[in-house]
């Protein structure tokens, strides 16, 4: 009798992609507005990051970049660097990782719970001061470290111009007239947006940034005064929309209480841009990512201050 035959099985990154796309009536004022969400805490490591992480990944190992002999080295304000851990610890790699100081206690503890090594940096410089000092030990010893470096390395946009893309473009049926993401590294903006341009030129494309440098949007970045990622492509920007901490956090909490969506602040401020464009429209197809769920923002105390 053969052993095996029939059975079904995957590994973790065979889980990441084809997340679910989620009707949100209720950010849309017009009946032939349609919002909707790209819900990405479905994937294995709870964010849209798990897609960059798997594309830079195997794309190092094809390149004989990354070993197991070499230790997978980047910055991180969190959801990158736990998909990092994720996969490393899956494929049997030694993960090191920059973070600021300043990255919230879930996140802290899913990174060790996965078991990587973790080097803390000034939380007032953030991620970009992160990113430096990532850089700084990789330059000291080149030959131990591959360097993700996700600001600059393009199978970071490519993942989601090869899986987010094309996901919406079929989940819409090649409806969607409008897309809306926040940027922090701009892979899911920069490369989602380059497929669909492909498919359509006239979709617009709205970036979402916070509205200042002092913003507690974790894992955004404010352009104008933040170390800009080599992979971001301004001439993609149809629309620039800022959003304020504290309107991100009100739609988290609307979305929660008012739809049962559980939905992280980076999401919230996605919304909040994408029911402000919807507000605009007479008809249309809004399609925004929700990168990650709210349970990797429980320990912050908006949730119990409205």
């Amino acid at each position: 009798m053969a052993t095996g035959a029939g059975l079904h099985h995957c590994s973790v990154l065979d889980l990441i992609g084809n997340t679910p796309l989620l009707d949100l009536p209720c950010l849309a004022p017009h009946p032939s507005v349609r919002v909707l969400a790209k819900a990405e805490w479905f994937n294995p490591g709870g964010s849209v990051k798990d897609r960059p992480a798997r594309s830079i990944i195997l794309d190092a190992e094809a390149r004989g970049a990354l070993t197991r002999e070499k230790v997978l080295l980047d910055s991180t304000s969190g959801n990158t660097g736990i998909a990092y851990a994720m996969i490393g610890a899956a494929r049997g790699y030694h993960v090191k990782l920059v973070v600021p100081g300043n990255i919230n206690v879930e996140r802290r503890r899913t990174l060790r719970a996965y078991g990587a090594e973790l080097v803390i940096t000034d939380p007032l410089q953030g991620s970009d001061g992160a990113s430096r000092v990532a850089h700084e030990i990789h330059q000291q010893a080149p030959q131990t470290y591959c360097y993700a470096d996700q600001y600059n390395n393009d199978a970071n946009w490519r993942a989601h111009f090869q899986t987010t893309g094309p996901e919406i473009w079929e989940q819409t049926a090649g409806e969607v007239t409008h897309f809306v993401a926040g940027m922090g590294t701009s892979g899911t903006f920069v490369g989602t947006t380059r497929f669909l341009k492909k498919k359509n030129t006239g979709i617009e494309a709205i970036a979402v940034q916070p509205d200042s440098p002092m913003h507690g949007l974790e894992g955004m970045k404010h352009m104008a005064t933040a170390d800009v990622p080599g992979i971001y492509d301004p001439s993609l920007v149809d629309r620039l929309l800022e959003v304020s901490t504290e309107r991100a956090q009100q739609m988290v909490l609307r979305l929660a209480r008012n739809e049962g969506l559980l939905v992280g602040i980076t999401g919230g401020a996605a919304a909040a841009a994408a029911s402000e464009v919807a507000s605009t429209l007479k008809q249309g197809v809004v399609v925004l990512i929700f990168p990650d769920s709210g349970s990797r923002y429980l320990s912050e105390s908006f949730w119990e201050e409205q």
